[in-house]
């Protein structure tokens, strides 16, 4: 029987501002739990010392930390990535579009060293494995079928897997007590928040930028299949008038964004509702990448 040829590792960058402590973390998950399938990179736009309280994080879980080095983004100039993540929104404001990188999503989570508690790394890690095992999810779909030898690598990637999802989802992950109000909302009143949720456009505009990080209105058109942009832009300005999104004007386009400054509870509402829903989106999610024409989020990368 003839031997099937190995697949091409598809690679992935995680951008942020210090590429200490959330990247490297990120790295670290991802090639725990897909590294048959990703070669993954870590880099910062100014880079930092990997923060020690990152590295005891991840060894307390069993994840390999050896080859975690901080590195400048300038180090992977050449480079083409199938996926860039940026992991902060001031990576993402520097860097909105990444040269060489065939897609480029841009998560926000709060740094664990500005964070209170004993256990912010960990928290920020469980975090990160929650979204990482959505972003497998939905983009696993997008990648070509594997050889028998490598499902039986599969297998055993993923059973190691569950066991620090296992691990990580005991942590004590009471996340009100990670607020910093100095940086947050403080007026949000959850009962105009839920109201924002009971429109299927509004809620599945959330759950996209959630996994997205920044969409037009042209791109939740086509992904939502609506051919009304009134519509849309309706829904868009209820959430804007509730401070749950934000926008930003590049050229003749508006981006749209979740609100970087809504308080956590509201955060952590939004990314549970997309990150255990996923088929309520994956027909969106499938229209969005097979668009054509997206408009460019910038011109450059600073």
């Amino acid at each position: 029987m003839k031997k099937l040829k190995s697949l091409k590792k598809q690679k992935i960058l995680f951008l942020c501002t210090g590429n200490s402590a959330r990247s490297q973390m990120a790295e670290a998950l991802l090639k725990h739990k897909a590294g048959n399938q990703f070669e993954v990179f870590s880099a910062g736009t100014l880079p930092e010392q990997v923060d020690e309280r990152a590295i005891d994080a991840l060894s307390k879980f069993g994840l390999n930390t050896s080859e975690l080095v901080s590195k400048d983004i300038s180090v992977f100039e050449e480079t083409k990535f199938d996926y860039v993540i940026t992991l902060c929104d001031k990576a993402n404001t520097e860097c909105r579009n990444y040269p060489n990188a065939k897609k480029q999503l841009a998560w926000d989570f709060p740094d664990p060293k500005d964070r209170a508690g004993s256990n912010a790394f960990s928290v920020t890690l469980n975090e990160l494995n929650n979204r990482l095992s959505m972003f497998l999810l939905v983009e696993d779909k997008a990648l070509p079928n594997a050889n028998d030898e490598q499902i039986s690598a599969n297998s055993n990637v993923t059973a190691d897997a569950n066991a620090v999802d296992s691990k990580l989802h005991k942590i004590d992950n009471d996340l009100s007590q990670f607020e910093d109000e100095n940086d947050t909302l403080t007026d949000i009143i959850p009962t105009d928040f839920f109201k924002c949720l009971t429109d299927e456009i509004r809620l599945k505009t959330l759950m996209l930028g959630h996994y997205h990080g920044e969409l037009c209105v042209c791109e939740l058109m086509e992904s939502l299949d609506e051919d009304c942009q009134p519509k849309v832009s309706r829904n868009l300005a209820v959430l804007k008038r509730a401070r749950v999104i934000v926008d930003r004007k590049h050229g003749q386009w508006v981006f749209y964004r979740i609100n970087p400054k809504l308080p956590l509870w509201a955060k952590s509402i939004i990314a549970y509702t997309t990150e255990n829903n996923i088929p309520l989106i994956s027909e969106e999610l499938l229209r969005l990448s097979v668009m054509k024409n997206r408009p460019g989020k910038s011109d450059f990368c600073k």
